[in-house]
């Protein structure tokens, strides 16, 4: 079986079928949360929303380098790890924008749209569970997922102190907190690429 490739070709299969659905999953959830941010005047959930296209794209890059040769998946994952570290900056640009100018986050639905994106992110998760620890790609892919779980949990806890206490400041708190973690994501991806690309022949 090994020498015929049957497994690789089995497990590049499942890795398709994997990405080709969380890539859906975060392409609709990017749509929902960059209209519900507008509406809700939120940072945080402008900012998952970008995080959740960032994903969007990984996912189409790890999809595009399923199968192809290690130099691909490598360069798949330092392209990955760029694209979130820029988009991280656009955010940091927003939330300070906003800390500047003001905003009036609307707690409701920063609440309703974060509980979502969680069910969504958690059903993503679930489905990169199994390719946690293999190609680089793929670990790319499920560092995303990890982060935006915590992002969700960000927001909808924002949204309960908005609520609560009737200030915007948690709204940022929490949009420079998703920014962070985006920051963090990117970097750790790349360096995982760099350690592949140096371990190779």
């Amino acid at each position: 079986m090994t020498d015929c490739g049957c497994e690789l070709e089995a497990e590049g299969d499942a890795q398709r079928t994997t990405l080709r659905v969380v890539l859906a999953i975060n392409a609709a959830m990017f749509v929902v949360e960059i209209v519900a941010g507008v509406l809700a005047s939120s940072t945080g959930l402008i900012a998952d929303s970008l995080d959740m296209l960032a994903d969007a794209t990984v996912y189409g890059i790890a999809l595009f380098a399923v199968g192809r040769a290690a130099t691909a998946k490598v360069n798949a994952a330092l392209f990955s790890g760029g694209f979130q570290i820029l988009l991280a900056l656009g955010v940091a640009f927003d939330v300070v924008r906003r800390a500047l100018f003001g905003s009036e986050p609307v707690s409701e639905l920063m609440m309703a749209v974060g509980t979502l994106a969680l069910v969504a992110n958690l059903a993503c998760l679930a489905l990169l569970a199994k390719h946690r620890d293999g190609e680089v790609h793929m670990r790319a892919s499920w560092i995303f997922s990890v982060n935006d779980v915590l992002a969700n949990l960000g927001v909808i806890l924002s949204g309960l102190i908005v609520f609560v206490i009737g200030s915007r400041w948690p709204d940022l708190i929490v949009g420079a907190a998703i920014t962070v973690l985006v920051l963090r994501g990117g970097i750790r991806i790349i360096r995982e690429a760099r350690n592949e690309q140096a371990s190779q022949p």
